[in-house]
């Protein structure tokens, strides 16, 4: 057997993960949880003498079986093919199931990818409701440096549902172009001969190119959402992991700190960056089943998450760009969540394989953390899609 990656002093250099690599398989299944090792990031604290206590309750679930692809998962066989590091289960506020592998525990911090969009779109509707920040504002009018760029005419709102007309292929298998200067404006990416180093906010500020007008179909832009970051901070003169710390990780009860990656001036990754624990991330979803609320104390405006359920434009996301990965689903996208409209189910979503899924209608968390190989997986996706109807379908009895 080989030796585990990272493991020596030093570890042999074909095992070291590192900047170049940390996102490509196997070394992804060691740097996922250890971001911060390799990116520099800005803690979330959370409040030590507040914690939120899940109770356990423990289900059986070697049971359940589903249908995908004319093939039948077992929930072995399911947390197996999608490189499951961790998963949680919370039914009525229980903690029903809890999986850990590849070194991960209930108490370390792994990447959201993408969920953290999610997450960083709940830090904006405590903004919101404090009147710092208004949907239907010009972007320009908070941040002025941007008239030039396409989001000219952008408003908070079309950033908020990924409807601005900003041409951008966020093509995660591309070795040049705009979204690998992004990668290195925003410290994931090594430097190439020659390159000088850039930042997040200057790279926001550069990009020009239209496809189409905002408030047009849906149109997943990660760049977006590291603008609603900088929004939040403009808006609030606080930097975003505070915001996030003092609006929602403190008040929520979170176990464990958890962090977000910066750029070399300190721009936070609110696409993609955020790190926490599953069980932190579970304990978000079902805060989101209490209309916001721990303990009858608001955190997050229950109007903020009513808007997530019942609004977004269905025909946007139809004419959208990841309609096909959804499987036919009735969908819509809104305030940076994916909404299962049949099923009055949330959902958070990140590559790689990592999600939240929130469902109204059974009162069930789930929450996925994985290492798969690939960025972006059409039969993953659909599989984990399949997962998480049929767990809650069983769990619901």
């Amino acid at each position: 057997m080989s030796p585990p990656l990272m493991s020596g002093f030093p570890s042999p250099e074909a095992d070291q993960a590192s900047l170049a690599n940390w996102r490509t398989g196997p070394y992804n299944k060691w740097g996922f949880h250890h971001v911060r090792e390799i990116v520099p990031s800005a803690d979330i604290p959370n409040a030590p003498d507040n914690l939120w206590q899940l109770d356990a309750q423990p289900k059986d679930l070697s049971t359940l079986s589903f249908k995908h692809r004319d093939s039948t998962f077992s929930l072995d066989r399911f947390i197996r093919e999608t490189d499951t590091d961790g998963l949680v289960i919370l039914h009525r506020g229980k903690l029903v199931f809890a999986h850990y592998a590849n070194g991960m525990t209930a108490h370390t911090p792994h990447i959201l990818m993408s969920v953290s969009k999610s997450m960083t779109a709940l830090v904006a509707g405590c903004v919101v409701a404090t009147g710092a920040l208004d949907p239907d504002q010009l972007v320009t009018a908070i941040i002025p440096e941007l008239r030039v760029s396409v989001y000219a005419t952008t408003t908070v709102r079309h950033v908020l549902d990924m409807r601005v007309g900003l041409k951008f292929d966020e093509n995660y298998f591309a070795t040049s172009g705009p979204i690998v200067e992004y990668r290195k404006a925003t410290g994931w990416n090594p430097l190439g001969p020659g390159d000088s180093p850039n930042d997040l906010r200057h790279f926001l500020t550069t990009l020009t190119d239209r496809d189409g007008a905002d408030g047009g179909p849906f149109h997943y832009v990660s760049p977006n959402s590291d603008l609603l970051g900088w929004l939040l901070e403009r808006a609030t003169g606080t930097r975003f992991a505070d915001l996030m710390s003092d609006h929602i990780w403190r008040p929520l009860g979170a176990q464990h700190p958890a962090y977000v990656t910066v750029d070399r001036y300190g721009a936070p990754r609110c696409a993609g960056g955020i790190c926490m624990t599953v069980p932190d991330l579970a304990r978000v979803g079902q805060l989101m089943l209490q209309n916001g609320k721990r303990d009858g104390t608001s955190i997050i405006p229950a109007r903020w998450i009513d808007d997530i359920f019942a609004n977004g434009d269905p025909q946007a996301w139809a004419n959208g760009d990841l309609a096909p990965y959804f499987g036919g689903r009735s969908m819509h996208y809104r305030n940076k969540w994916y909404v299962a409209r049949d099923r009055r189910t949330a959902m958070g979503l990140g590559i790689h394989g990592q999600h939240l899924f929130v469902d109204r209608a059974h009162h069930i968390v789930i929450a996925k953390a994985s290492s798969q190989a690939s960025p972006l997986d059409a039969q993953l996706t659909e599989l984990t899609l399949n997962f998480a109807d049929a767990a809650s379908d069983y769990l619901a009895g």
